[in-house]
């Protein structure tokens, strides 16, 4: 009787150990797809590391500070204003015109743009949207003309938030491209995209032009 007792309790020992590796291997597995998967986050703000957050400025006359200096808005528009180039969707979020004064910490590189110790900036918060499952290579605003006849390339853009370049299929960005203007009282601007791109270098739309007024 105790043989077959100890026969028994050795046979199920045996087969709890022979059934573990085939439980771990499910564990590993599933966190192995666990974290294949691709952490994705929306609305997530990332300061700008030029410019104080004015994402609350929406009355005139409003003011943000922080470290980085200070920011007054001057005028502004919501919009939510889309356009389509081939696969890309651009959707005008706001444009502003805000009157900046940057902290000494950031003199030198806004003397990369102006000498000026305080100034004027246009700026337009925008998405883009990749409707495609392939890279396409795009650029929200080529350049930006204001209603005072300034002409802005991409190159002299101060927020430098990463928005034009690769963008992977079905993804998207937000964020702001912005310019220091030299003439004031700005009531309107126009930009012109960059042209949609494939990954083979072929033109799938031309630019489009966008005109907004506040």
């Amino acid at each position: 009787m105790n043989r077959l007792l100890i026969g028994a309790l050795i046979l199920t020992t045996f087969g709890a150990l022979n059934t573990q590796p085939a439980f771990e291997e499910k564990v590993a597995k599933g966190k192995t797809e666990e974290m294949a998967t691709p952490l994705v986050k929306k609305d997530v703000y990332v300061p700008n590391p030029q410019l104080p957050d004015d994402r609350k400025l929406t009355q005139i006359g409003q003011n943000a500070s922080d470290a980085k200096g200070d920011l007054t808005l001057i005028a502004y528009k919501k919009m939510d204003e889309a356009i389509t180039v081939g696969p890309i969707e651009v959707t005008v979020k706001d444009m502003k015109v805000m009157h900046a004064t940057p902290d000494y910490s950031m003199i030198d590189f806004f003397h990369g743009y102006t000498h000026d110790e305080d100034f004027d900036i246009v700026k337009v918060n925008v998405e883009i949207k990749n409707n495609s499952d392939k890279k396409i290579k795009f650029s929200p605003v080529a350049f930006l003309e204001t209603d005072k006849g300034e002409h802005l390339p991409w190159e002299d853009d101060i927020y430098l938030e990463e928005l034009s370049g690769e963008l992977d299929g079905n993804a998207t960005k937000s964020g702001n491209v912005g310019f220091i203007v030299t003439k004031g009282d700005v009531r309107g601007i126009s930009f012109m995209t960059s042209d949609a791109v494939n990954g083979e270098g072929k033109v799938l739309e031309k630019g489009k032009s966008v005109e907004l007024e506040f």
